[in-house]
């Protein structure tokens, strides 16, 4: 026993030695970045173009893949908007109760009534769900209106110059066909437990509404482990990450009484975390149905007290805005240039065709598919045409687009957007901060939600697995403010724009169910009207 204790001291030696030399977060960082390299290089990887752009492969099926959804709805975001708004507003909840099909799936039953419908479910009369349309519209909002529509619109600006801006709001307009598509789908095909608990997202659309069910169990599996990977990175660590540095800079920086004190910051936000997402996607609701409308009234409000406080230079910023978006001169290498940042901020700000944002609104309290499709539209609108438009605005009018800027990671892009703020309003660097930890803690419980469905998944739906995810999901929010792990949420990153594959193919090939769904729901409110 000695000798055996002996050989493995003898072999932890040089891990110890190699422990003083180097912290344990370092370590941990590289042998995950060695590992896991090829993957995130995979994810990541840019088709060159010209000698001075290149593109991210994920960027073409995630916009070619809107602008093809925009044309087989016929332009469903444009023409649907105004019933989008009506619907949140709760004008149609009448319809609820009237017309012929308006039945909804309970799991573990039996019998089904449509091909492609899983045979282990049945269709019953009501509208069961957890969650009302406005709650699962700022649910789904809550995260994906955060620290990208700050740090990352300074970025894309400052390499694609104001331009930028034009292609970010067409993006953000196509990617509104995108989310009606993969949220329709998510409520049509969605399960709902005796006890009215809902799961639902690209795991049970592809699943259950694909012919081939080998190829839908592969890529619902697929899309699991990503979101169960996402979830844990960039929805947790790297939103904790960034909030906290914003705080400690904000304190004081390397003087402020938090440094080196970022578990002290994970621990408390941990806490909050798991309060609310311990009572599920009910509670997760009742938070985001009140941080994220006053988040995003906050930072619009303040966006445009700058614009306006600086009335005389609105024109010229929209002219920097369409003249760079077609003829930049000597910017990220010309209008093709341009228009890749624009939209690369715009995929990567709303998740449009990620197919997260379906797991939200599979939740909500409705018979029709489609007007949760409708609502989830609104999405890409308010996140990119409006959050991400007022940022580039007040950069651009505050003069802090420049090329200097292009090299800016995400903490040093937030403080640029908050010294644009500053310049016009001296003390919103405070509101910033609190802002950006509303915005970090809102998508943190909207991302636990939807790792969990993954986890639930493919680990079952016992209480034990429930608590044993949410467990490890708050363990890891402390580890992400107190621990600069790099390739760990780069990793996490590349999983979540990898959800894209197997939705996108879920997408394409049951898009005409959504169109059946579509022409259904319409249906229903001519009737109402007449």
């Amino acid at each position: 026993m000695n000798k055996k204790l002996l050989s493995l001291l003898m072999l932890a030696t040089p891990f110890f030695t190699f422990a003083q030399e180097k912290g344990l977060d370092q370590q941990i960082d590289e042998a995950f970045g060695n590992a896991t390299g090829w993957f995130v290089d995979f994810i990541f990887y840019q088709i060159p173009f010209t000698d001075t752009i290149s593109i991210y492969w994920v960027l073409f099926p995630l916009i070619l893949g809107a602008l093809y959804f925009t044309v087989y709805f016929n332009f469903i975001n444009f023409r649907g908007f105004f019933t989008s708004i009506n619907i949140v507003r709760g004008k149609y909840d009448g319809l609820e109760g009237k017309g012929e099909n308006k039945a909804i799936e309970v799991s573990n039953t039996v019998s089904t009534t449509e091909e492609g419908d899983n045979p282990d479910t049945i269709r019953v009369e009501g509208h069961e769900g957890e969650v009302s349309h406005f709650q699962a519209l700022t649910a789904a909002l809550s995260a994906t209106v955060g620290l990208g529509n700050i740090a990352g619109v300074a970025i894309a600006v400052s390499i694609g110059g104001a331009g930028a801006t034009f292609w970010m709001i067409v993006a953000g307009f196509l990617g509104m066909a995108s989310k009606f598509v993969e949220c329709t789908l998510g409520v049509k095909y969605r399960d709902i437990e005796a006890d009215g608990t809902v799961y639902g997202g690209p795991m049970y659309y592809l699943t259950k509404g694909l012919k081939n069910k080998t190829l839908g169990k592969i890529l619902a599996a697929l899309f699991a482990i990503f979101v169960i990977g996402g979830s844990f990175g960039g929805g947790n660590m790297f939103q904790v990450n960034q909030a906290f540095q914003l705080v400690q800079n904000i304190t004081g920086g390397s003087e402020s009484v938090l440094a080196g004190k970022g578990w002290l910051f994970g621990l408390v936000m941990a806490f909050l975390v798991g309060i609310v997402i311990i009572g599920g996607i009910k509670k997760i609701a009742k938070v985001t149905d009140k941080i994220v409308p006053f988040m995003v009234a906050i930072y619009v409000g303040a966006a445009l007290f700058v614009i306006f406080a600086n009335y005389d230079m609105i024109g010229d910023a929209f002219v920097q805005i369409f003249n760079g978006a077609f003829s930049p001169e000597g910017i990220a290498g010309g209008a093709i240039g341009v228009m890749i940042q624009g939209f690369r901020r715009a995929a990567f700000s709303n998740e449009a065709g990620i197919g997260s944002a379906s797991i939200a609104h599979s939740a909500v309290k409705t018979k029709y598919a489609a007007s949760e499709g409708m609502v989830a539209l609104l999405e890409p609108f308010i996140d990119t045409v409006v959050v991400c438009t007022m940022t580039a605005l007040v950069l651009i009018i505050t003069g802090n687009v420049t090329a200097e800027n292009a090299s800016l990671n995400d903490a040093q892009a937030i403080l640029l957007t908050s010294g644009a703020f500053e310049s016009a309003i001296s003390w919103f660097p405070y509101v910033l901060t609190v802002a950006v930890v509303l915005f970090a803690f809102s998508s943190m419980i909207s991302w636990s939600y939807y790792g969990f469905q993954g986890w639930s998944y493919l680990f079952g739906r016992s209480k034990k697995m429930e608590y044993t995810y949410k467990v490890i999901f708050c363990i890891f929010v402390v580890i992400g403010a107190a621990a600069s792990l790099g390739s760990v949420i780069g990793f996490s990153d590349a999983m979540v724009f990898a959800m894209m594959v197997p939705n996108m193919i879920g997408l394409i090939l049951l898009a005409p169910k959504v169109k059946v769904e579509l022409k259904k729901y319409m249906s229903a409110i001519k009737t109402n009207k007449a």
